[in-house]
């Protein structure tokens, strides 16, 4: 039987702008909220989830396919982190061996070969994509309708932007087949000079808006520290706050 999701979101980016950080912290304010959440990390490094399972790193997909084969269980690709987050990781290929994207398209088959949306009835889906490149498997998210909102993280660093308009422009091309909505771009500051500026400037020309503003914060160094999100490790951080509004501007779009 279907289990119809609320929502289904994609979050894009470029390598190492804090992404992932970004991701966890709103799965956990969700969570926190009452939402059964699932987070599914398409990133080769597998990282995504780390912070909602206690900074470890659990097997991905991809793992246990080659593992496991035909014998593979739910219970070996999704794990239950903060919070009550289910976390998956697609994972990648071994480095110069194979497409990192078909790692995500494998992943996505198997998850519903097993029906784990129907098992684990999650009110929201929410897909960490690295957006260095929107093709292949990096598309699927918003190409293979599995997402239905997408949300850019960038700074206002050029190469950061320069990745943001290369994905508003993909989904712009998908969305005209009816498939996923750019909803707005994340600003996850790196305090560089006229920041804000920078990003209400390019948002323009991408023709989208900035959802949320979060600032440079040593708190969040420090929760990824204690391997975890600002929710759970640290009881009174400004951080809180931030990523709950992120989470309710989310909810109400």
């Amino acid at each position: 039987m279907e289990h119809i999701i609320q929502r289904k979101i994609a979050i894009y980016g470029k390598g190492g702008i804090g992404k992932s950080t970004t991701t966890s912290n709103l799965s956990a304010a969700l969570a926190g909220k009452g939402y059964r959440v699932m987070q599914i990390g398409c990133d080769p490094k597998a990282d995504s989830t780390k912070n909602l399972m206690g900074g470890q790193r659990i097997p991905t997909v991809l793992e246990q396919i080659r593992q496991k084969g035909d014998a593979i269980k739910l219970e070996d690709i999704v794990f239950t982190g903060f919070g009550g987050v289910l976390c998956v990781e697609s994972g990648g290929p071994t480095p110069g061996v194979g497409c990192a994207g078909r790692g995500i398209i494998s992943a996505f088959e198997q998850l519903e070969s097993l029906d784990a949306f129907a098992v684990y009835r999650p009110d929201i889906v929410i897909y960490d994509v690295l957006g260095d490149v929107v093709c292949g498997g990096f598309a699927m998210p918003i190409r293979g309708g599995y997402a239905r909102e997408v949300y850019i993280v960038s700074s206002g660093e050029m190469m950061s932007l320069y990745a943001a308009n290369n994905i508003a422009t993909a989904i712009r091309g998908f969305g005209k087949r009816g498939y996923a909505k750019l909803q707005g771009l994340i600003l996850n500051a790196k305090n560089i000079e006229n920041e804000r500026q920078i990003v209400d400037r390019a948002v323009q020309e991408i023709d989208t808006r900035v959802i949320q503003y979060i600032p440079r914060s040593p708190d969040i160094q420090s929760a990824e520290a204690r391997g975890g999100t600002v929710f759970e490790t640290l009881e009174s951080s400004p951080m809180q706050a931030v990523y709950s509004e992120l989470a309710e501007k989310i909810l109400s779009a």
